[in-house]
Formats: structure tokens, C-alpha cells, sequence
């Protein structure tokens, strides 16, 4: 049984079965690129296409002898080829297969999650526009700032993950480089014109200087821009295991029929999913630290780097699919307590209209910021701890002469901080913001 955070999609690409079959073709493109360069007899390369296969246990069995697992995949191929077998692996070294190989599973990695986070992407942006106007109380430093929006909020949040997406697919076309510059990269054993053709069937660019390995920025690029993506995911757990506070409880994430939050305590909705993205983006942090010192290998290379990319590259890709899908299925099924987002803006008393205040009396009443800081400030600490209404408040303030006391009503009006929401959702024309309309 695999742990629940692998997913079949996944596994399936970095089975055994799949990186083989990576490395075949691979070795396969390069017998063709042999018979048009007349190296390889036509009949040969009939034979190789025809009968060139594998036997995953048979490998595993070679490589327990022979301690390396190429050779003993490429003794495995050459004996279901039989005499045309000898020209697999002709004029290569291990790592022309396995990094041109492991820049395709790279690849289809990549092309697997950008389209689960983009599903992801769009389903927050649906509930952006869905909650345009749901007015709810900002907060900066975990505290009542002034008022903003729901669906101002999230998109904030879908600007991150746009920007998460094109980075990944940059660095995914920054991976899409095979090589076949043999031993050290001086392609003594085979010819540039081999490795380009090659290259060409397989769908991949040339690395331009190769040693006997691709480069590992190229490799670190993925694992990190991975880590900042699950780092935004997180971001966004984290936000709602905030407002699913039971101080807060403006936001939370679905509880399904049978689901027991506690033990002990039967009353319990606990934000575990929330909590589970959030501790799989350590996870993934975690991994940018080796894939970075994988870059510094010896000379034209060592091995110090294959150990770690074999743990590290599966479980990355499991770790942001799971995230991604986890995370798609909060927001999907997101409750909003829109009726205890008005609450929560009115439980300070109209603190969090203290700023437009402030403006006003230095617009209106002709007297320098400071001077209105200490009548607002004053006003403000009074409010906190007497918990009287700051507009009651400011209404029996003798300092206040300009503003009458319908005029200082007007600076409580919600809609003031809304104005400019369509304009902001604008900056997004793929959103439909036809109905985030007031």
C-alpha cells in the first residue's frame, strides 16, 4: 500500500517501468540517429526497433551482480535484440541515457502538476470574483487593519499562483536539454551531430556544454520553484486555518458527513487539510537545500548527486500534486460566513475606520497630521478599552469643529473601500468579472 500522499499519476511516470522505458527510448533514438548517419545497418535497426524490450525484475537481478544499474539494463535490452543487440549504447556513456532520460520524466512531471495547479488557479479565481463585494475586516499584523474583501483576498492569492505557474513552466522548458557528449563532454565516442538528432526525436533542446552530466542548476531551478509554489499553496491553508478560528470562524474548510474532528472532544471541525498542505510545503522546503548542493559536483562529475535526486524528484511531484489536489478541494468546497464577517468588522466598535478618519480631519479641519493622529489615536485607545462606538466618540470630541455629525457618519460607510474593486479584478481579463459587480 503506497502512503496517501502518492498518487497513481505520479507513481505511474516514476515507476521503474517508466524510467526504463525512458531510458530505451532514449537508446532507441540514438540507434536511428546511427542507421541515417550509416553506422547501423538498416536490417540491424529493424531488428533493435522490433525486439528491444525489457524485463524490470530481470534488471534488478543483473544490477545485484554488476552493482550498476545501466549496464544491467542495457544487458537486459541487448538480450531481447539478440546479434543487433550490440549496438545499444554505441559511442555513449551511463549519463548521456540517464539525464537525457531524466529530463523527459522532468518534463512530464511538469506537464502533469502546471495543469492540476492551473485547475487550482482557476477555481480560486472563480471564487474571487464570486465573493468581490463580501466585505470582511483586513488584517496586518493579526489584527484589525481596515476593511477589504473577500474576493479581494483570493485574489490575491490567484495573482501568487499565476505567477507560481509561469515560473513553472519556464523552468520546465529550462529542463527540456539532453545531452549525449559522452564521458567528460568532449564528445569523443560520439559526434554533436548524433546528439542533435537525437535531441530532435526525443523533443528536447541540445545542452549547449554538457560535462558528463547536465548541469544541476538546471535541476535545483525545478526543486525550487516547486518549494516557492507549495510556499504560496501554504500561504493559502494557512489563511483559512486563520478564519476557521473559532474566534474568526468567517471561513472554513468542508467537514464531510461521518468526519470526527477530535477523540475527545466531539464538537471539534478542525482545519486538517489545511494543516496537512502546510506541513507538506516544510517538506518541500526541505528539499531545495540538497538540490542545491547537488550543482557543486567534482570535476566534469561524481555521483553524490544520483542518491539524493532518486528520493527527492519523485517525492516533490508527489508532494505538490497531493497539495494541489488537497487544496483545490478546500476552496472548491469552501464555507464563508458572510453574516460573521460583518460581525468581526463590528466587533471593534469602528476601529477599523480609523485611517479614513485620520484623512479627513487632515483634509477638512486644516490641521497638520500629527495633531489629527493624537485626536484620532486618543479617540481610538478609548474605544479598545471602553468599548464605545469611535464614532459616539468622535461626535462628543470638542477638537472636531469642520465635520458635522452626518459627515463623520459617512466616514463608516463600508462602500468608501470597495471603489475600486472592479478596477483591481480588471487587471485580470481571463476572470469573468461580469458578476463581481456591487
Amino acid at each position: 500500500m503506497i502512503p496517501r500522499y502518492e498518487t497513481e499519476e505520479i507513481k505511474k511516470i516514476w515507476s521503474d517501468k517508466n524510467r526504463f522505458q525512458r531510458w530505451l527510448d532514449v537508446e532507441l533514438a540514438a540507434c536511428k540517429a546511427w542507421n541515417e548517419a550509416g553506422v547501423i545497418p538498416d536490417e540491424d535497426l529493424k531488428n533493435i526497433c522490433e525486439k528491444a524490450g525489457f524485463d524490470v525484475e530481470k534488471i534488478h537481478e543483473i544490477e545485484e551482480v554488476t552493482q550498476h544499474d545501466m549496464i544491467a539494463f542495457n544487458t537486459n535490452v541487448a538480450e531481447t535484440i539478440g546479434q543487433s543487440g550490440r549496438y545499444i549504447h554505441l559511442g555513449l556513456t551511463s549519463s548521456d541515457i540517464i539525464d537525457t532520460a531524466a529530463s523527459l520524466l522532468l518534463c512530464e512531471s511538469m506537464d502533469l502538476i502546471i495543469s492540476k495547479i492551473q485547475k487550482l488557479h482557476k477555481v480560486i479565481g472563480e471564487k474571487a470574483v464570486q465573493y468581490a463585494y463580501t466585505p470582511c475586516a483586513g488584517r496586518t499584523h493579526g489584527i484589525h487593519a481596515e476593511p477589504t474583501t473577500f474576493g479581494l483576498k483570493l485574489l490575491n492569492h490567484y495573482a501568487e499562483l499565476g505567477r507560481d505557474i509561469n515560473r513553472l513552466m519556464q523552468s520546465k522548458e529550462e529542463m527540456a536539454f539532453g545531452k549525449l557528449s559522452g564521458a567528460v563532454g568532449a564528445y569523443a565516442n560520439c559526434p554533436p551531430s548524433i546528439e542533435a538528432r537525437v535531441c530532435e526525436l526525443l523533443g528536447l533542446n541540445v545542452d549547449p556544454v554538457a560535462t558528463q552530466v547536465i548541469q544541476r542548476d538546471r535541476h535545483a531551478r525545478i526543486v525550487t520553484d516547486i518549494a516557492i509554489c507549495g510556499g504560496s499553496m501554504e500561504r493559502l491553508a494557512l489563511e483559512v486555518r486563520h478564519l476557521q478560528r473559532s474566534e474568526v470562524l468567517e471561513a472554513l474548510e468542508p467537514f464531510k458527513k461521518g468526519q470526527k474532528g477530535s477523540s475527545a472532544m466531539p464538537h471539534k471541525k478542525n482545519p486538517i487539510l489545511s494543516e496537512r498542505v502546510c506541513g507538506m510545503s516544510r517538506l518541500l522546503r526541505g528539499y531545495t537545500i540538497p538540490a542545491i548542493e547537488n550543482i557543486a559536483l567534482w570535476h566534469e562529475r561524481d555521483i553524490s548527486h544520483s542518491s539524493v535526486e532518486r528520493i527527492i524528484w519523485p517525492d516533490m511531484f508527489h508532494l505538490i500534486h497531493y497539495m494541489t489536489k488537497i487544496l483545490t478541494e478546500i476552496i472548491t468546497n469552501i464555507v464563508v460566513n458572510e453574516e460573521k464577517m460583518i460581525e468581526n468588522i463590528n466587533l471593534t466598535n469602528g476601529l477599523l475606520f480609523s485611517g479614513r478618519v485620520l484623512t479627513t480631519l487632515v483634509e477638512k479641519e486644516g490641521i497638520s497630521r500629527e495633531d489629527a493622529y493624537v485626536i484620532v489615536q486618543s479617540n481610538a485607545m478609548k474605544c479598545w478599552n471602553e468599548k464605545i462606538q469611535l464614532l459616539d466618540l468622535l461626535k462628543a470630541d470638542q477638537r472636531i469643529k469642520a465635520l458635522s455629525n452626518e459627515e463623520l457618519e459617512s466616514l463608516f460607510d463600508l462602500k468608501y473601500y470597495f471603489k475600486h474593486v472592479q478596477e483591481i479584478f480588471s487587471r485580470f481579463p481571463e476572470l469573468d468579472t461580469i458578476s463581481a459587480t456591487k
